[in-house]
């Protein structure tokens, strides 16, 4: 079992994001009971929800003539237009019935802001309004954040980058994650993830 200072983020292994999903994952069900047996070596664990509001600044719905995928300009950069998905309080946005981490310590929810998106576990698109998770972890003594889950090419790395902003150790578990690869994003999160010092490992290394 990883130590006192070490932490394993889950992040939005939710329903609307596994096959059948309004937004799903290719083969993201995959990970479910990986998950769950590697979550057992840390003392540490945190799981994130994608928690959105109907009618969310990110749906491709809210913006009439756009479609998923397309991307647009918002007042905080660039934004990739979703289907509607993770509504708050429906079946889509509950964690995957798989799931089964009785230990984790907290929950966070993210993306419930109307007019901003949020990707990381610990500031929303606007890379300026804090979840509170920092603080959190600071308190706690953490050192290392290891992450997991779904998407690799979006929550997962925007997730690691901002731990290594924050100085933490930061590594990703890679067959525990999965990319949704729109626009050659996985390319991308992989070269800022190696940019920022972000480590890649398979769970055989842990």
């Amino acid at each position: 079992m990883t130590d006192s200072t070490s932490v394993l983020i889950v992040t939005d292994i939710q329903n609307d994001f596994l096959p059948g999903g309004a937004l799903a994952v290719a083969n993201g069900h995959e990970i479910v009971p990986l998950v769950n047996t590697i979550a057992r070596r840390f003392k540490n664990v945190i799981i994130t929800q994608d928690w959105h509001p109907a009618g969310h600044i990110s749906f491709a719905s809210t913006h009439p003539g756009r479609a998923p995928f397309e991307e647009i300009d918002l007042r905080y950069g660039p934004q990739v237009l979703w289907p509607d998905h993770c509504i708050q309080g429906t079946t889509g946005a509950a964690l995957a019935d798989g799931l089964d981490i009785p230990h984790a310590q907290m929950i966070i929810r993210k993306g419930y802001h109307a007019h901003t998106d949020s990707y990381s576990a610990f500031f929303e698109a606007d890379r300026k309004t804090p979840t509170g998770l920092t603080g959190y972890l600071f308190e706690r003594g953490i050192e290392t954040v290891y992450a997991v889950g779904l998407a690799l090419d979006f929550c997962v790395n925007w997730t690691a980058l901002d731990a290594r902003t924050h100085g933490f150790e930061t590594v990703v578990i890679e067959d525990l994650s999965r990319a949704i690869d729109t626009n050659n994003s996985l390319a991308a999160a992989i070269a800022q993830m190696d940019a920022a010092g972000v480590r890649r490992i398979t769970s055989t290394r842990l």
